[in-house]
């Protein structure tokens, strides 16, 4: 009988494990966003429009498009957290994405036509901090270390 050591794979460095943290929970949302009762009006669901009246915890107004982007997004968070340089793109590019979200959803009026994600003020704000969290976790957990010998 033969036996196979098995080698440990590389350990996921902090920046992969952020993006799988995050595309995770950006799968999970896009999961939730399709459950009656977690999802209040959800009878009031549109495809894609700002008269959609579902609302995500009663909070974050949702569509169907906005559940399939948030799916989407987790899909790719757990796809690009294999490599260290994907996960940082990821989380920077993405991070970039959710604060020109933030900024649509501030111009463009949430009774708008323009507004077809659908965008209200608890969405806006979200993206923000988003956007802000995602940049910051794509920059700090790949900067540069200096090794303290070579500071003197």
């Amino acid at each position: 009988m033969t036996t196979h050591a098995r080698t440990p794979g590389r350990a996921r460095t902090p920046v992969q494990q952020a993006a799988l943290l995050v595309g995770a929970v950006f799968l999970l949302v896009g999961i939730l966003g399709f459950i009656p009762g977690i999802t209040t009006n959800y009878d009031d669901m549109e495809f894609a429009s700002h008269d959609s009246g579902a609302e995500l915890l009663g909070i974050f107004q949702i569509s169907i498009l906005h559940n399939l982007v948030h799916l989407a997004f987790g899909v790719a968070g757990i796809a690009m957290s294999r490599t260290a340089a994907a996960a940082r793109t990821y989380l920077l590019a993405g991070g970039a994405i959710y604060l020109v979200l933030w900024l649509y959803g501030l111009f463009v009026g949430h009774d708008s036509s323009a507004n077809f994600v659908p965008l209200n003020t608890a969405d806006d704000w979200l993206h923000f901090v988003l956007g802000i969290g995602m940049i910051a976790l794509g920059a700090l957990l790949t900067r540069r270390r200096t090794p303290a010998s070579s500071m003197r």
